[in-house]
């Protein structure tokens, strides 16, 4: 196997880990560097350096925005000051290595296609990434699908909750009032903790844990929102497996107890009776291993 360095771009974090022998190395993980795009940069150097080996073939970044993965350019970018950046060329000429760039949850699905030995075990798969944001990858037919424009599974955009009874609101800026996103991601999971009192999503996850029934209130009512997104993704793909991924996934079955059944009540009869719904597999280091995978597959890894 090549020897590749895996990042994994957050809007909170970043991550960073190598992966050589089919053997993914500890993390190196900073929280984000969000004050311009220029020290973004910087930060992403100073961590492929920190865990990089020698030789290095590749690097591979899964960012939360949409890509044109033929260029590497990422086109917009709602969390995170990359926005119109040719980021493999530049990344590129600073590493002196070969980078490739990718929609963040579209390698974490390439990554949970895959098992513990990493053999493709999955060949239709739909991965929803809770974080600060709400993303989705698709490996379809055994590949990544990244769609026309790369944006292909932004189901965190999917409109689930807008009053169109006296016409259509005007859009406004994203995520919009009444999408996935807007409702079921960390951030709204942060929003719904502090309501009662607690800090944010984090420490409501740990509260539910220990018994506090306020807590487990607030996350039922989230994980319900999230059993929408798997309704959604079942009657739109009949994928093999929904896999739930993210930091905010951490809350284990807290979240995929009402999830699935939310996403049971939504689905269409006959649809998703061969659907497996489960957590990642890789946990927290999926992003990690499967932008350090789509390094391996472009760099002609048979066999992976």
């Amino acid at each position: 196997m090549r020897a590749v360095v895996g990042i994994d771009l957050g809007g909170t974090k970043v991550a960073a880990a190598p992966l050589r022998d089919r053997s993914l190395g500890e993390s190196a993980v900073r929280p984000t560097e969000l004050s311009s795009g220029a020290a973004l940069l910087d930060q992403l150097v100073e961590i492929v350096d920190e865990v990089r080996g020698d030789p290095l073939d590749a690097v591979g970044i899964g960012v939360p925005s949409v890509v044109d993965f033929a260029t590497g350019r990422v086109v917009s970018s709602v969390n995170i000051p990359l926005d119109d950046l040719p980021l493999r060329s530049v990344l590129g000429q600073r590493l002196g290595v070969p980078v490739f760039v990718d929609n963040d949850a579209t390698v974490a699905a390439l990554a949970e296609a895959h098992d513990e030995r990493l053999r493709l075990v999955a060949h239709n798969l739909v991965m929803l990434t809770l974080g600060t944001g709400f993303g989705g990858g698709l490996v379809l037919g055994g590949r990544i699908y990244r769609g026309a424009t790369g944006a292909a599974a932004e189901v965190g955009h999917t409109l689930v909750a807008v009053d169109v009874h006296d016409g259509v609101p005007p859009p406004v800026s994203f995520p919009q009032p009444g999408s996935i996103e807007s409702l079921a991601a960390g951030r709204a999971l942060d929003r719904l903790a502090q309501s009662i009192g607690i800090e944010n999503g984090v420490a409501a996850v740990e509260a539910a844990e220990a018994g506090d029934q306020r807590a487990v209130a607030v996350i039922e009512r989230w994980a319900q929102r999230v059993g929408i997104a798997i309704a959604n993704a079942i009657n739109m793909f009949d994928p093999d497996e929904v896999v739930l991924g993210g930091g905010a996934a951490r809350a284990g079955e807290l979240l995929l107890g009402p999830a699935r059944r939310v996403a049971t009540g939504y689905v269409l009869p006959g649809v998703g009776r061969r659907t497996t719904v489960r957590l990642a597999r890789h946990g927290v280091r999926a992003g990690v291993l499967g932008a350090a995978l789509l390094a391996v597959h472009e760099l002609g890894g048979a066999g992976v």
